[in-house]
């Protein structure tokens, strides 16, 4: 098993400092904006997967449901 390494105060402002060396103070702020837009809509996208997968299934879940209560009726009789 692998140790988990998490990255420092310290090596995040190296790679900041990198970054803003590399890019520009110009170009930061629109990098920033597409990893956001790139973010949200990975958001909205993993959201709407869901929301298919709950539909699509929620039939399957009321007909077990069903026959699970005509069980448990039949064998309370």
């Amino acid at each position: 098993m692998g140790v988990y390494q998490f990255i420092s105060g310290q090596e995040i402002f190296i790679i900041m400092a990198v970054a803003l060396i590399f890019f520009g103070a110009n170009k930061i702020p629109e990098i920033a904006k597409g990893l956001g837009k790139g973010m949200r809509e990975f958001k909205k996208a993993t959201d709407d997967i869901k929301k298919e997968f709950d539909e699509s299934t929620r039939e399957m879940k009321d007909d077990i449901k069903d026959i699970t209560d005509t069980v448990k009726k039949e064998m309370d009789d």
